[in-house]
């Protein structure tokens, strides 16, 4: 094990100190173990920092430019754990946060501004994207993650629970014809995912049984922004949180479909961080203030 900071911080007492025995008693050791850590350290480097006698102790040439860039050295180091205690306290600094693209736009972005103003020494870094991040391997400190959630050993909040629900723009049925029935979907053009862990399939309740529907359409995205604005656009039928779809349902823009038919899956939706002990401030200020703001936004009716 590398114990030359302990060693350099010994040498700077003891020059400091004036003698091995008052360094010995500042630092609470044995004369001994600090004339052994100066000695193991002069072997080291193969010459001699301090010259002995009886009456006091005298630095060699080595020794003195020593004494001086390890002072140097010290007084950084101390300096970069005062910053980082200072970080664990005051939150400032960079927070790397990944979410979906459907929820990032929807829930997470609004709350940014007054996040801001709250913490103007924060700064956000965000990845809107539907892949799942590794937290480890990309550095992220928190990922907003809709779904059902993998074993790992990462700290999760949950955020709330979103259904999923089959819509259409009313210009799209007007041309193509409202599906009645689950098997009516076969005729229509379903929009989907291209991500691996995607399936082309919707459950549905069809006589009581559990069926999964295989659907395809003329578009897969691996975004759920790109398929809600492309069912605005009357392209085709797509089946998404229910988070993503309120507003444009609310105006009119998109209408419900087979809601009887669909399971209406619930889907968890988690924020998820490293550790939770000693988080730095930064990340749990911004835990703090948007994890309710996004429960209160996923809550909404």
């Amino acid at each position: 094990m590398d114990n030359r900071a302990g060693e350099m911080l010994v040498f700077v007492r003891v020059v400091e100190a004036g003698s091995f025995s008052e360094a010995a008693r500042l630092m609470l050791m044995t004369p001994s173990t600090v004339s052994k850590l100066i000695a193991r350290l002069e072997a080291r480097l193969g010459v001699r920092l301090i010259e002995r006698s009886t009456r006091r102790l005298a630095l060699t040439g080595e020794g003195q430019f020593y004494y001086e860039r390890s002072q140097t050295l010290l007084g950084q180091l101390d300096e970069t754990e005062q910053q980082i205690a200072r970080g664990g306290a005051e939150a400032d600094g960079i927070v790397r946060v990944t979410s979906s693209v459907t929820f990032g736009t929807a829930a997470l972005e609004p709350i940014l501004p007054a996040f801001f103003e709250a913490y103007p020494k924060v700064i956000v870094d965000l990845s809107l994207s539907d892949d799942v991040a590794d937290l480890y391997l990309e550095r992220t400190d928190i990922a907003i993650r809709v779904g059902k959630l993998a074993d790992s050993n990462l700290t999760a909040r949950k955020i709330g629970e979103t259904r999923r629900r089959i819509v259409a723009s009313p210009a799209y049925l007007a041309r193509h014809g409202t599906p009645c029935r689950p098997e009516d979907l076969i005729h229509h053009n379903c929009l989907g995912f291209n991500f691996r862990r995607a399936m082309p399939v919707w459950p549905m309740r069809e006589g009581g049984r559990i069926v999964e529907r295989m659907l395809s359409g003329a578009l897969l995205a691996n975004n759920g922004e790109t398929l809600r604005r492309m069912a605005l656009a009357g392209v085709g039928i797509i089946r998404l949180a229910d988070y993503h779809l309120r507003e444009p349902i609310a105006r009119g823009q998109l209408v419900e479909l087979l809601a009887d038919s669909d399971l209406g899956e619930a889907d968890d939706i988690h924020a998820l961080f490293r550790g939770s002990q000693f988080l730095p401030a930064r990340v749990r200020a911004f835990l703090d203030f948007t994890v309710p703001r996004m429960q209160a936004f996923v809550e909404q009716k």
